[in-house]
């Protein structure tokens, strides 16, 4: 009998090794592991095949059921192979999608902000801007004012200085020929007075 050839064990001594295997399996252990464990107990426990004889029919029957094995294992294999790929390609494209989510989401965030921070400082420089061309004007305004009112108090001194030296030179003048007559006045009066007193004097001693 052929290395790994199993006509020898019987439909239940099959279906226990079947059944430990899958046990097995469900344990964690590899494919190959678990059948090494299964036909090792079944061989334990019965010490070998118990099918007497090698006919035809169980070695077909035999044959058939590992085909059915190989087959279920394949199908297994493969199922898992591609559940395996439809995860990881399904793990892929959400990861995708969420990092494009995050990115536009981000995008959208940064963009809103330097808007916000624009328009704050453009709106700041504008309002500063207004308040210093209003303080310029003001104070242009004011010192303007204080400037003018200024001149215009020194051009009332100054013409008022003028006008009244004018005025003290006319009357200065004017009043200059009256003090002259009045001492040419007072000077002829004294002068009259005396020739008088002495005329009369002498006429007195004359008399005498």
């Amino acid at each position: 009998m052929p290395r790994g050839d199993k006509s020898s064990y019987t439909d239940k001594q099959q279906r226990q090794a079947e059944h430990i295997e899958d046990s097995a399996k469900e344990q964690g252990r590899s494919d190959e592991a678990a059948e090494r464990i299964a036909w090792a107990t079944v061989n334990k426990q019965d010490g070998g095949g118990k099918r007497s004889g090698s006919g035809r029919k169980s070695a077909r029957k035999a044959t058939r059921k590992s085909a059915k094995k190989t087959a279920r294992k394949v199908t297994k294999k493969t199922a898992a192979k591609s559940a395996r790929k439809a995860t990881k390609k399904a793990t892929k494209k959400t990861a995708s999608k969420t990092a494009s989510k995050a990115a536009k989401k981000a995008t959208k965030k940064t963009t809103k902000k330097t808007a916000r921070k624009a328009t704050k400082k453009t709106t700041a420089g504008k309002t500063s801007r207004t308040a210093a061309k209003k303080a310029a004007r003001k104070s242009t305004g004011t010192t303007a004012r204080k400037s003018a009112s200024k001149s215009a108090k020194k051009a009332t001194r100054k013409t008022a200085g003028k006008t009244a030296r004018k005025a003290t030179k006319r009357t200065a003048r004017k009043a200059a020929p009256r003090k002259t007559a009045r001492k040419t006045a007072r000077k002829s009066t004294g002068t009259t007075a005396r020739k008088t007193t002495r005329r009369t004097t002498k006429k007195t001693a004359s008399k005498s």
